[in-house]
């Protein structure tokens, strides 16, 4: 397994490179995993990207580098320390970078000499993949989709350069991957949004959930997805919520601020009983922040967000094919249960790129509305039922009245101040959470079955966690297991119950400052945490982390 940063200042190519890269060494059969950290400017600053690869399937970042592109002196100074003795520092002759580990070419001339000084770049790819001692066999194909074709000749003559220009230093692996996909979190959660059906996006631009708009948007043509900007992150969630009155799938999207704003809307789609699929995609708080940074701080606030109660579903993404198949399961169950269904994302999973099977759609379910011909009699559209779910039928489809408030309401949907009427209808809502809670997704578990250790964590942790269990148990065989939850709320307790019973200790890991989902747990259980790691600034935690605050003790 091999890993690389490629670091510079925003406006140098580093997603370009990247991207090539990515995909090249895809192709030639590795998996392929890149995590993005950069700052919020568009021109200037340290940005980097960690690309790891393999002939195996990898689950998290790490910070060991086998080598590194260095397009500025700051991207040397800053991650030489992170080199293996075999690792190597490939950048432009202008660099004040010295030492062994260091190749030197003079890429800049090059790119002039070739008659385009923005090929350096591929200069460097081109580099890279003979370091890696791979072919440039289907490099091609794969620049035919990163650049313009009026650009394409000169950028595969400058690949050509830069692989003729060093001798190869590593081997390559075989791996079988070169059929699977390459995506985002965010380009997957946008994908299971399109096979569940999506008519209707709308958002207002926020980082880091921009990218899921951006997709869905270039799709829009094919698909027939309406995607809105919306002016405003109220005037999106409501946006959404008219499309699915109206009979539209429809989702919304934003991240932790932007949610903020739509609290009430929210509400709205819990009192109306108007299915609704909202993303959240984190970044730390409060207010602005850290804008390009994740965090998992947001858990407590999605789960009671809008003055109130009513029932709500939160699940937590995992990974990359979790978000896909999260996410038409998502709108299956907010039209199944006429819910509001809060699916968290985060910037770590949503900016990050894994290698990803090609998706199963055979199975696919999303629930559909009530048929009209079904109504025998008066159509009462907030029928108190024993399950909790009336009948839905979209407006203009039948000969009935389809009504929506916002006050509470009777049977017929008519605003009422009736104190046995309020009771009973909330009762009725309330009572879907019971029916819910058959269908919750108990966590994942990892590791030894018979674990004294049990390790705890939510969403985007599920990397870092699998490959921390899988170290800690090369070194202690059979004490280390790990449950990671998907569906987060309503909490599944089956697994929880079960392996906390057998644990001396059981860690919990999490992307907050104080333990969210440990305190949920608690709230829900009485079950507590033993011992807490906690990451919180900004940058994704990893599984060599983990491994490493356990093997020295040193937990919160």
């Amino acid at each position: 397994m091999y890993n690389i940063l490629i670091g510079g200042a925003a406006g140098q190519g580093i997603d370009t490179t990247v991207a090539i890269l990515e995909k090249a060494l895809k192709k030639s059969g590795y998996y392929v995993f890149t995590v993005r950290d950069f700052m919020s400017r568009v021109r200037g600053g340290h940005n980097f990207s960690m690309l790891r690869f393999g002939a195996e399937e990898i689950t998290s970042h790490n910070d060991k580098l086998d080598g590194m592109i260095a397009l500025n002196d700051e991207t040397v100074s800053l991650h030489k320390d992170k080199l293996k003795a075999k690792g190597f520092i490939l950048c432009d002759s202008s660099l004040n970078a010295e030492g062994t580990q260091v190749i030197k070419l003079d890429m800049d001339q090059m790119a002039k000499d070739l008659g385009n000084i923005r090929v350096s770049g591929s200069i460097a790819v081109g580099a890279v993949l003979k370091l890696f001692g791979e072919s440039l066999e289907h490099i091609s194909d794969i620049m035919k989709t990163s650049v313009k074709e009026q650009y394409l000749e000169v950028n595969l003559k400058a690949l050509q350069t830069g692989y003729d220009s060093v001798t190869a230093k590593f081997t390559h692996i075989d791996g079988n991957f070169k059929d699977w996909m390459l995506l985002s979190g965010s380009k997957a959660l946008a994908m299971g949004a399109i096979a569940a059906g999506l008519n209707f996006y709308s958002a207002y631009p926020m980082s880091p959930s921009t990218a899921v708009m951006e997709f869905l948007a270039s799709k829009s043509n094919e698909t027939g997805i309406v995607v809105e900007q919306a002016e405003d992150e109220i005037a999106a969630i409501n946006m959404a919520l008219g499309a699915s009155y109206a009979g539209a799938r429809a989702m919304t999207g934003t991240s932790g601020g932007g949610f903020c704003l739509k609290v009430e809307a929210l509400g709205f789609s819990g009192i109306a009983e108007i299915p609704l699929v909202a993303v959240d995609v984190q970044r730390p708080g409060p207010a602005t922040g850290l804008p390009t940074r994740t965090e998992q701080s947001d858990l407590k606030f999605v789960i009671s967000a809008a003055q109130g109660e009513f029932p709500r579903m939160v699940i937590a993404l995992r990974n990359h094919k979790d978000a896909f198949y999260q996410t038409i399961r998502a709108f299956h169950l907010a039209e199944k249960y006429q819910i509001p269904v809060i699916l968290l994302s985060d910037q770590f999973l949503g900016d990050s790129t894994a290698t990803v099977e090609p998706f199963d759609l055979s199975g696919i379910e999303v629930a559909v509305p009530a048929d009209a011909k079904e109504i025998k009699g008066e159509y009462l559209r907030y029928l108190i039922t024993e399950d909790g779910i009336s009948p839905r039928l979209i407006p203009g489809k039948s000969k009935h009245f389809v009504s929506a408030d916002s006050d509470e309401h009777d049977e017929y949907g008519f605003i009422t101040e009736s104190a046995s009427v309020r009771k009973d209808m909330m009762d009725k809502r309330m009572r879907k959470l019971k029916k819910l809670e058959e269908e919750l997704l108990e966590p994942e578990f990892l590791g030894a079955k018979g674990c004294t250790d049990l390790l705890l964590g939510w969403g985007s942790t599920y990397g870092p966690l699998a490959e921390a269990v899988k170290l800690l148990n090369e070194k202690e065989p059979g004490k280390y297991g790990a449950l990671i939850f998907g569906d987060i709320y309503p909490l599944p307790v089956k697994k929880l119950t079960e392996f906390s019973a057998i644990a001396n200790n059981i860690i919990n890991v999490e992307q907050n400052a104080t333990g969210q989902l440990a305190e949920l747990i608690r709230e829900k259980t009485g079950i507590a945490c033993t011992s807490h790691i906690l990451k919180y600034d900004g940058r994704e935690i990893s599984g060599e982390e983990i491994a490493l605050e356990i093997w020295k003790g040193g937990l919160i």
